[in-house]
């Protein structure tokens, strides 16, 4: 009897010792490279649950048809900055699946904003208006490897893209954010 209970405390402390907290990361640094762009990133915990994400990526676009010689591609920069709700973790932790560098699914707010700063072309003159836009999104990261990790978003939102100064030509409507992102965590 004494080394069945003997038994049961150890395999108890070898399983509180493998367990997960159930709790996103304090801090979470890292690059992100997908079809359409690249970014440098930070989340930081702000509750069990909730990190706020901010970064800094480069977009990218091609483009082509009839009026272009060739096709075109464009590079511009993009700020944002996004509370995310991890709503899985204690179910994934349950069924011990990794949760770490927060790996879970997500509900988030995308508020983006990409600046008219500089433009990497092939084509001379093009203009990228400045424009902002909040995207509620849903999404989900998952870690390989480590230190590697990938990452699903898609989510339909608002924004506005306009000239410096000139405030009649705005253009306003839905911005649609679809993604998938392989990244590395420092």
């Amino acid at each position: 009897m004494k080394k069945t209970i003997m038994t049961l405390f150890l395999l108890g402390l070898v399983n509180l010792s493998f367990s997960q907290n159930s709790s996103i990361e304090k801090s979470v640094t890292g690059i992100q490279i997908g079809f359409f762009g690249t970014e440098i990133y930070n989340e930081t915990r702000l509750s069990d649950k909730i990190a706020l994400r901010s970064q800094f990526g480069l977009n990218a676009g091609i483009f082509g048809g009839s009026i272009y010689e060739k096709t075109g591609f464009i590079f511009y920069p993009e700020l944002s900055i996004e509370p995310k709700w991890y709503y899985n973790l204690d179910k994934r932790v349950s069924k011990n699946k990794n949760i770490k560098n927060n790996g879970a699914n997500f509900y988030s707010l995308n508020i983006q904003y990409s600046p008219n700063w500089f433009e990497i072309s092939n084509y001379d003159n093009l203009e990228v208006y400045n424009t902002l836009s909040i995207i509620p999104t849903w999404g989900f990261r998952r870690n390989f490897a480590e230190k590697f990790n990938y990452e699903f978003r898609i989510g339909l939102g608002y924004g506005v893209s306009y000239r410096d100064s000139e405030y009649l030509e705005n253009e306003k409507g839905a911005i649609m954010d679809l993604g998938f992102k392989i990244g590395y965590d420092f």
